[in-house]
């Protein structure tokens, strides 16, 4: 197996603010990752810094095989699949659904003159059915509700067939119904053995998706603990996480925590 990503004390400090404080930290193909950690973490940092969006202001990151500072991030960016907040909100809500996820294969927001061509629509198709979403390919973006939006921004994470695929809060804002259809698709794409390496950043321990296989627990930009998820999430690492004391129980091939009594 190799690495996907390879950090090696990677800080990232912007004015007085340290936002990653020396975090190491690999994975490799295959494996299936949860960030997990309370707001202001360094979660959505540490993805960054892995979808080559930015560079760590000490320590080595590798991507991919690439260094960055060493490489080309615009080469190295179609290789890497990335459905976030930031991403979603450039998506022009008149867009087409089948506009909206063929347009990655350009890396690019918003239809322009750009062709495609019929293997373009039927990867964009099979991609948005996979995720139960082929019945909006004629729909315009702005009209969906938030569940189906999440569905169309990880299949448009897809389209290039990505080596890494990155997963910032995909449940955020969703109600109770549209949290768990999205978790058991989630849970299917991570048992996909074709499928590539993943990493999700979640607050919610409730939204870890089955078949997930390693956690990255941090806090204030820092390593609480990483490993093996049946081994790393315990009650007493999600309370040092957290800074509180938490209660974690089990529920199959899903967790849920609440205060501790």
């Amino acid at each position: 197996m190799s690495d996907v990503l390879a950090l090696a004390e990677v800080s990232v400090v912007r004015g007085d603010k340290s936002l990653l404080d020396q975090v190491s930290w690999e994975v490799e193909e295959g494996e299936r990752w949860v960030v997990l950690g309370p707001n202001g973490a360094g979660k959505t940092t540490l993805l960054q810094i892995a979808s080559a969006r930015m560079h760590p202001t000490t320590g080595v990151a590798g991507v991919l095989g690439e260094v960055l500072g060493a490489v080309n991030v615009f080469e190295l960016r179609p290789r890497i699949g990335l459905a976030s907040a930031a991403i979603a909100e450039r998506i022009p809500g008149d867009e087409l659904v089948r506009d909206v996820v063929v347009t990655a294969s350009y890396g690019i927001v918003g239809r322009w003159r750009e062709e495609y061509d019929s293997l373009d629509h039927e990867r964009a198709a099979e991609l948005l059915d996979q995720l139960g979403a082929s019945h909006l390919l004629d729909r315009r973006y702005g009209t969906l509700s938030e569940g189906e939006r999440k569905r169309v921004q990880i299949a448009r994470a897809l389209m290039t067939d990505p080596e890494l695929l990155l997963l910032d809060e995909p449940a955020a804002g969703l109600d109770l119904g549209a949290r768990e259809d999205l978790v058991r698709r989630l849970g299917d794409l991570a048992q996909d053995t074709d499928a590539p390496a993943l990493v999700l950043v979640t607050h919610h321990v409730e939204e870890i998706p089955p078949g997930f296989t390693d956690l990255l627990l941090l806090r204030d930009g820092q390593v609480v603990a990483q490993g093996p998820i049946e081994t790393t999430l315990t009650a007493e690492n999600l309370s040092r996480a957290f800074d509180t004391p938490l209660e974690l129980q089990r529920h199959g091939d899903r967790w849920s925590a609440r205060a501790a009594r």
